[in-house]
């Protein structure tokens, strides 16, 4: 890619950056949040028309006018959001607009079936061509999407993000499916921002800041101190910064709950909590262990069976949502796309979904647009929140700024319990920063909060007390000081570790 420009309105995402990619390698896009590496990448897929710029593939200057002509190049997408049928087989995803027929145009699913099984088992794949999408992990649906990719007869694979829904051992297995594709003499373009996976996969990576090209260096020649520092432009502590604290008062109780999952089995199991004011309680787990049920249980997304969940010793079991907003428990949620944001609000709306009908929001049911506006815009300066317009729509932000809304929103509310459901999920060093910072604050202002992360090193980094879950139960909980990675593993994968209830 020679000297690509594009520029949406006033924004230029890209603002001339030149990208060579070698057969057989792993290249690395690395940048922040909104720092122009999807838009380049959807250039090249013929999703956007750069506005100047040249693509030469193979030494051929080619005019990628929409993804059809990329994938006639040899060029496949994997977006971070996967663009799956859901009550689709495999199989079916996969040949979608690509049908084998037989006779009188008859759809020939046996033999689709078969060469979805033979690409999979040729890149370790492991995917079952019978499955519905519906029913298959996260991890999975990605691997169908690369599956559909190599289908089309992908030569240079873009995954946008692949890690980002990813548990530990899935983006082991993940990049060792990268390893069988280059080995093929495929070349794989990753975009992302996480460091420790650079290292592991990337053979070089370029670095792209505010729309700019950076820099492109060897990833064996370099550390992820110097690839972070590049990336946001100032040294970044990887380090929580946080004092000693004596705990408080307890805020918030959960006894004994039961909580089933969509098919009616528990996953919630008689789990048993306790957070005090001042303290960052994280829960560590593998993913599936009741983490997202025990959450939507708390914030009235889901029913309580039995037992009791409290605040400041009030009952608060199965209210609605609103009331246990109302009770001060604020929510950075699991899913800031589907949970946290309403995408065709804008910003400012956004800002006061929860008090939209209070003063001086509203007066007797009206909404007073400027004072909306007037909140919004000294809560994107305070977070620092890209771009700096208060009626962009949420959609058009990239997912750190998007989390950046969520936190303004919620930690404004000043509630006593704050809830971070994979807070930094998908975000670049600079912005995980930034959220681990806004977590000490809301502890350092005596509240309690309850980090509940599938990044074991994030647990262990910001957390006081660390809870392991395992089938739906506290199966043990530890000082975040004395607390190594080894025993945790081992709880969370339900070893028998008698470590007492600190």
């Amino acid at each position: 890619m020679k000297s690509i420009t594009k520029i949406f309105g006033n924004l230029k995402a890209n603002d001339n950056i030149n990208l060579t990619v070698h057969k057989g390698e792993v290249h690395a896009l690395l940048g922040e949040n909104g720092a122009g590496k999807s838009t380049l990448m959807n250039i090249l897929y013929g999703l956007y028309q750069p506005t100047s710029g040249e693509i030469y593939i193979k030494g051929k200057k080619i005019d990628i006018t929409n993804p059809n002509v990329a994938i006639k190049h040899g060029i496949g997408m994997v977006h971070q959001h996967f663009m799956l049928v859901e009550p689709f087989t495999v199989a079916e995803n996969i040949i979608l607009g690509m049908e084998i027929t037989k006779v009188l145009g008859k759809l020939d699913m046996q033999k689709a079936i078969q060469d979805v099984q033979y690409l999979s088992e040729k890149y370790g794949l492991h995917v079952d061509p019978n499955a519905k999408i519906e029913d298959i992990t996260v991890g999975m649906q990605q691997r169908v999407e690369i599956l559909k990719a190599l289908y089309r007869g992908a030569d240079i694979l873009i995954l946008d993000e692949p890690t980002a829904v990813l548990t530990p051992q899935e983006i082991n297995e993940l990049i060792q499916i990268i390893r069988n594709l280059t080995g093929e003499g495929k070349s794989v373009i990753i975009i992302t921002h996480k460091l420790k996976e650079i290292k592991m996969a990337a053979d070089y990576c370029t670095i792209i800041r505010r729309g700019k090209h950076i820099d492109t260096v060897d990833v064996s020649d370099t550390t992820e101190e110097e690839l972070a520092a590049k990336m946001v432009g100032r040294e970044v502590s990887f380090k929580v910064e946080k004092e000693e604290r004596e705990l408080g008062k307890p805020v918030f109780s959960i006894e004994n709950i039961v909580v089933k999952d969509n098919r009616g089995i528990n996953a919630v199991n008689g789990l048993s909590l306790e957070i005090y004011a001042g303290e960052i309680l994280g829960i560590a787990g593998v993913d599936g262990n009741g983490q997202s049920e025990l959450i939507e249980a708390i914030t009235g997304l889901r029913k309580i069976e039995s037992g009791r969940i409290s605040i400041n010793g009030k009952d608060i079991t199965n209210r609605i949502p609103k009331e246990i907003i109302e009770n001060k428990i604020s929510t950075i949620p699991e899913d800031r796309q589907k949970r946290g944001l309403v995408l065709d609000f804008t910003v400012a709306e956004n800002m006061i979904l929860e008090n939209y009908h209070k003063e001086p929001f509203a007066k007797k049911g009206i909404l007073n647009h400027d004072k909306i506006k007037e909140f919004a815009k000294e809560l994107i300066e305070k977070f620092d929140i890209r771009p700096t317009d208060e009626n962009a729509k949420a959609r058009s932000l990239s997912g750190g700024n998007q989390q950046k809304v969520i936190i303004a929103r919620e930690v404004t509310n000043d509630p006593d319990l704050l809830i971070a459901a994979q807070p930094t999920r998908g975000l670049d060093v600079g912005a995980i920063e930034y959220v681990h910072k806004a977590l000490v604050e809301q502890r350092d202002k005596n509240k309690a909060v309850l980090l509940v992360s599938l990044e074991l090193d994030e647990v262990m980094n910001v957390s006081d007390r660390i809870a392991v879950i395992y089938e739906g139960k506290i199966v043990g909980i530890v000082d975040a000081k004395e607390a190594d990675e080894n025993t945790l593993g081992l709880m969370m994968a339900g070893g028998g570790v008698d470590v007492g209830q600190k």
